[in-house]
């Protein structure tokens, strides 16, 4: 340290967090895959199958695809900041697009079996979930990734993307939650409470989502591991200022 002012945190730590996450996360994809394979017959398009392509897209898209978007900030601390936003809006982007299909996979799977959409707990959750995600993505690049929006305007919405960015990765991983206990309750109803194999590998899962949740949430959470700006980029913003608010870089 000089002149008195402590290092800042190492490093370290933060990569050690979000190396747990991606292990996390890639286990909970595979203890989805695990059991839709294992319990449920597998994942096939056009068939009776087609509903587990459900549960599969929305852990992928909508949990760890938009956790590991919400941690790019956090990673890619020294890279240029619009390559970190792209890549930001990217994830995000895709992680709508692998949702979309779940999302037309349990309505088309419902016309199919001739069962009542939209009326679960579950699917008003999910659904109101990712109707405000897309309105969130699309107002993120609106205010963030294209010009156009003014530098108070920006400022002032800032803080709303990032609360309702973790809001939205929370009520991702409840939905999954209420969906998985739907699933349970609907397939094995009556074997669920003797502790059956499908029923632990699926709890599991449940467990599972709520740690990555947690460590991607402490990651963002840690003021010391946010994002520091660079210094071209402290230059740009004030020349940005300057264009939009007709201030002088001093104001």
């Amino acid at each position: 340290a000089m002149d008195g002012v402590p290092p800042p945190t190492s490093p370290t730590a933060l990569s050690a967090y979000v190396a747990v996450s991606q292990l996390l996360g890639l286990t909970l994809l595979a203890t989805t895959g695990a059991w839709l394979g294992r319990y449920r017959g597998g994942v096939a398009w056009h068939s009776p199958l087609q509903f587990n392509a459900h549960p599969l897209c929305m852990v992928l898209g909508m949990v760890f695809l938009q956790g590991d978007a919400l941690l790019v900030y956090r990673v890619f601390r020294h890279e240029a900041k619009r390559s970190t936003k792209a890549l930001h809006a990217l994830l995000h982007g895709l992680a709508l697009l692998i949702a979309l299909v779940g999302i037309i996979a349990v309505f088309e799977s419902h016309r199919t079996k001739g069962i009542p959409d939209m009326y679960s707990l579950h699917s008003w959750c999910g659904m109101a979930t990712f109707v405000l995600y897309l309105l969130q993505w699309f107002l993120g690049c609106g205010f963030f990734l294209f010009p156009g929006a003014s530098f108070s305007l920006r400022g002032w919405y800032k803080p709303q993307h990032i609360f309702f960015g973790i809001t939205l990765f929370i009520l991702s991983i409840t939905s999954c939650l209420l969906g998985i206990t739907e699933m349970l309750l609907f397939n094995i109803s009556d074997s669920y409470s003797h502790f059956v194999p499908e029923g632990i590998l699926a709890n599991t899962l449940g467990v599972l989502l709520v740690a990555f949740g947690l460590v991607v949430g402490y990651v963002l959470t840690r003021e010391e591991w946010k994002r520091p700006p660079l210094a071209e980029e402290m230059a740009l913003s004030m020349d940005f200022k300057t264009l939009t608010e007709g201030e002088s870089p001093g104001g």
